[in-house]
């Protein structure tokens, strides 16, 4: 029986990522998981990337504590949970465990360099985690009106009527070649459940809200009316390379997604991973998951053949005009405009105006 909060006499403060990992694993978008990970399902995960009933999961979903309130806890426990933005949750401990947090981000994230964000923000953790069934009270809240639950976007899919969806995950503005992605899937697939992670991100990436904004400039000039559903997913983002895409895609199947799109490094970060693992490991588990990887490899435009392109048909790959995400971000916080090329004008004028915005008040 759970109790209310008003009678618990131990209550843990959560951060705002544990506070959303924790909502969405009661929604069901982390399916099949749906509690905090106990030792054995947390070390199996890391192992060998499923848990231990054989069932594919890669990422760890666990809840630190202080090593205070781990030695204060005991199993059976109820307590509340509380966090930003009005979240408030219980968890019925089941059990206390310790973690390496050395072993886990080299099983996790294939290095314990702290140059990986990932890996930073790991070891800043407690390695004591309480394990057991959790229960959301109330959710934190969001500052975007677009759809954040599972249900909502599957009641739009049934709206639309779309047998097959295929889903797109970013933590970026939209640029050219992401728009070349989307519209060859709308060529094979019903319609686009475009999926921005809006939670925690590097500290040099462009905030949440200017990212939203600019995604609502785009669809609304370039891409198809009821084919297009721009929900948000508020959880961290981890930087794991290859075990977070096929998080992505796992969620995005629990979003209603029959197609993945992923591209070149996709949920990298630096060069911690080769430029295709990522699509190779989703590749290798498509059927197990049920779900169908639309892969590319490298895009970008080519001014030779004047419009985007990618590897698989242009030969030009040496001419290609790119630029990096330190480029991009560099070019608008200095009150530059990207190149017609690269990004939509009307994306790139406001951009630019948003972060020289924000770069002014702080300056100030």
């Amino acid at each position: 029986m759970w109790v209310t909060p008003m009678t618990y006499a131990k209550v843990i403060a959560v951060t705002a990522d544990v506070a959303w990992d924790v909502t969405l694993l009661t929604w069901g978008a982390y399916a099949p998981l749906q509690h905090l990970m106990t030792g054995e399902e947390y070390h199996s995960v890391c192992e060998t990337m499923r848990l231990p009933n054989g069932t594919i999961f890669p990422l760890p979903m666990v809840l630190p504590v202080p090593a205070s309130v781990a030695e204060a806890v005991h199993p059976g426990e109820d307590l509340e949970m509380v966090g930003r933005y009005g979240f408030a949750g219980q968890i019925k401990v089941t059990e206390i465990f310790k973690r390496d947090l050395l072993d886990e981000a080299a099983t996790v994230y294939l290095t314990t360099d702290i140059r990986h964000p990932g890996v930073a923000h790991l070891l800043s953790q407690s390695p004591w985690c309480l394990a057991g069934d959790i229960k959301v009270l109330h959710p934190p809240d969001l500052p975007f009106r677009e759809p954040v639950h599972p249900d909502q976007v599957k009641a739009l899919i049934r709206k639309y009527q779309w047998r097959t969806i295929a889903a797109f995950q970013t933590r970026n503005p939209i640029h050219r070649a992401h728009e070349y992605l989307h519209k060859v899937a709308l060529e094979v697939c019903d319609g686009l459940l475009l999926h921005p992670l809006i939670g925690s991100t590097k500290r040099d990436d462009i905030p949440a809200a200017i990212r939203m904004a600019s995604y609502h400039i785009l669809l609304d000039a370039y891409y198809p009316k009821h084919r297009v559903i721009l929900a948000t997913f508020p959880a961290a983002m981890r930087y794991a390379g290859p075990r977070e895409a096929l998080f992505h895609a796992i969620v995005r199947k629990n979003y209603g997604a029959t197609h993945f799109i992923i591209g070149r490094d996709a949920a990298g970060v630096g060069d911690f991973y080769g430029p295709y693992d990522a699509i190779h490991l989703l590749e290798q588990h498509a059927q197990e998951l049920g779900l169908t990887p639309l892969a590319f490899p490298a895009v970008g435009f080519c001014p030779r053949c004047q419009q985007t392109v990618s590897e698989r048909t242009c030969p030009h790959r040496s001419e290609w005009f790119t630029l990096s995400g330190t480029q991009v971000r560099e070019t608008l916080r200095a009150g530059q405009n990207l190149p017609a090329e690269f990004s939509r004008p009307e994306v790139s004028h406001y951009l630019q105006r948003a972060l020289s915005t924000i770069a002014q008040e702080a300056e100030g």
